[in-house]
């Protein structure tokens, strides 16, 4: 897919169809993470892919917002470790994730996950590291459901020099 199109087309998924995504789908989504931009080369980090049901239900229901992932073929929880610039480095990473699954033709959602009450469980549950803290959990899979937010328009948000 036109990298143009899959930046304007990406939309946030919470519904997927039962089909499972390959390994091989799953391991080139994760390399484009693993390729994001980070500060001073540091790549700080590591995903979890989850697929196993029971582990799936344990992440939808300690979330706030994030009970679809229960439901989705895959869960990537993303880790960073604790280093200056892990705000940048990891959504880079994610929001490559995001994209790459956009670009093999499946739909993504981002669920908050640093800074929430949930996050200790999570870094328990999975067995992180001292030093590394989760940062994001993803739900990815076919879609279900093809949702259109509007979007404010480009002359609404471009500025150019000065506001």
């Amino acid at each position: 897919m036109d990298a143009l199109k899959v930046l304007k087309e990406r939309r946030s998924i919470r519904k997927y169809t039962n089909q499972p995504v390959s390994k091989e789908i799953i391991e080139d989504i994760i390399d484009c993470g693993r390729l994001a931009a980070t500060a001073r080369n540091e790549q700080p980090w590591h995903f979890v892919v989850v697929t196993d049901p029971e582990r799936k239900k344990y992440v939808a229901d300690v979330t706030d917002y994030g009970k679809f992932i229960e439901r989705a073929p895959v869960c990537v929880i993303v880790f960073c470790n604790e280093t200056k610039y892990r705000i940048e480095d990891g959504s880079a990473a994610t929001e490559n994730i995001l994209l790459a699954a956009k670009a093999h033709g499946l739909g993504s959602c981002w669920v908050a996950g640093d800074k929430k009450p949930y996050a200790k469980l999570l870094e328990e549950y999975f067995g992180a590291p001292e030093g590394v803290k989760l940062f994001s959990i993803i739900a990815i899979g076919y879609p279900d459901e093809q949702p259109s937010p509007r979007k404010k328009p480009l002359n609404e948000v471009l500025h150019y020099e000065k506001f």
